[in-house]
């Protein structure tokens, strides 16, 4: 992605956001229409890339796979992977917690009341054994319809490295046939990027709008401190990991992770983010593509640091506002449950928030604050799921240092050369 549509990006969100927040103080009747009016583009904006997201993350899944050749270097990469995904999010749930426990002097309990609670039905999340089963998909097709990216995941991985066990022939048969269509998903995700200015634009107006300053004003404690963690979970924990593990220098990482973070803040979906973040790692960061293909739509359906750290600032919060007690003990079980369930918060915007209520039962906080973050999600919405994403390709540039360690692809060695573009 060029430079110049990186900066489109990130003027058509500000000026989205620049547009909803004049319409919501001014109340200016022609803003507000605006502002709805331009919906319908946002919307068809997510679903232009939910549209390419299955078949690009099937084809760039199965081209990685079956060219690794050995399964043991499959076993290893998502080994080291998952052990990335599983360690960031026990540092995101322990950070959100210690910063909004840092920032909670600074709430108000009156302006927090002044959102009434109403009744949230919180979805029956899955037991260890029902999720793991879940992850089988007996019907791989019906899972794809459905948006099952991890029982896809799973048929893939096991269809592209049964395929690398065949003879040449038919290996390069399917491969080639793999290959040239995720080379025409790329070549039509290239296509609807262009119109990512104007669909985060669409985006960020209506949102505005309707929240205004009144929802950030009563809650502006707990806002501030999901995003103060976010920004020092993503400085303390993912650039060190990139530039120390991944020998990659800080800056050339950020500059390519720019435009997924400014689609994942629009789009508030990490699926959504995929074809971006196979073309940041691609084009900028030249990682190897059998690891960003493999890594990266593993990390969209496991990667959620993002929303540990929100929901540990979450959990801290409620248990203040409604006076409930956080004993060791409590916060022991309230972090296993919330670790857990970051690996199963849904791709849909407040997915984060619904499935904090397993963590909200260890302590004894009443289900009815969710509705209260649920008032106060959109912008903590978007900055966890930027967190998700740049964790994803954290662990890309990580796994891809590894597997060169090992393998005989080239990566970016920051002490061998002092830039890549």
């Amino acid at each position: 992605m060029s430079v110049r549509l990186q900066v489109a990006i990130v003027v058509g969100l500000a000026a989205g956001l620049l547009l909803g927040l004049s319409a919501a103080i001014t109340q200016a009747s022609s803003l507000l229409w605006v502002a709805g009016a331009v919906e319908p583009i946002g919307a068809a904006f997510v679903d232009l890339l939910k549209m390419v997201v299955i078949p690009l993350v099937a084809s760039v899944i199965f081209v990685g796979v079956a060219s690794l050749g050995d399964l043991r270097r499959l076993g290893r990469m998502g080994g080291s992977a998952m052990a990335f995904f599983a360690v960031t999010s026990v540092l995101g749930v322990l950070l959100g917690m210690g910063v909004m426990r840092a920032l909670i002097p600074l709430a108000s309990e009156a302006a927090a009341q002044a959102v009434a609670p109403g009744a949230v039905q919180a979805p029956a999340l899955p037991g260890p054994v029902d999720f793991l089963l879940g992850l089988i998909p007996s019907n791989p097709f019906q899972a794809a319809a459905e948006g099952g990216l991890l029982p896809l995941i799973l048929f893939v991985v096991l269809l592209a490295a049964a395929t690398g066990a065949l003879p040449g022939e038919q290996r390069e048969r399917l491969t080639g046939l793999a290959d040239a269509v995720a080379a025409a998903l790329i070549k039509m995700t290239h296509w609807i990027l262009w119109t990512a200015p104007v669909g985060v634009f669409a985006l960020a107006a209506p949102v505005t709008a309707r929240a205004g300053w009144a929802m950030l004003q009563s809650l502006i404690a707990f806002v501030a401190a999901v995003l103060v963690a976010v920004v020092a979970f993503v400085t303390l924990v993912y650039l060190p990991a990139v530039r120390l593990l991944g020998r990659m220098p800080v800056a050339l990482f950020l500059k390519g992770c720019v435009s997924p973070q400014v689609i994942a803040a629009a789009t508030v979906s990490s699926p959504a983010t995929v074809p971006a973040m196979l073309e940041a790692a691609d084009d900028r960061l030249r990682l190897a593509r059998p690891v960003s293909g493999f890594v990266i739509p593993l990390g969209a359906g496991l990667g959620r640091a993002g929303s540990a750290v929100f929901q540990g600032a979450g959990l801290v919060f409620l248990a203040w506002l409604y006076n409930a007690s956080l004993a060791i003990s409590g916060i022991g079980g309230a972090v296993l449950a919330t670790f857990i369930v970051s690996f199963t918060v849904p791709s849909i915007p407040g997915g984060s928030v619904l499935s904090l209520a397993p963590a909200l039962g260890t302590v004894g906080i009443p289900l009815d604050g969710l509705a209260i973050l649920l008032g106060v999600d959109r912008i903590p919405d978007m900055a966890r799921t930027a967190t998700n994403v740049t964790g994803t390709l954290a662990a890309s540039v990580v796994v891809d240092r590894l597997e060169a360690k090992v393998g005989d692809h080239t990566v970016y060695d920051a002490d061998a050369s002092s830039s890549r573009d």
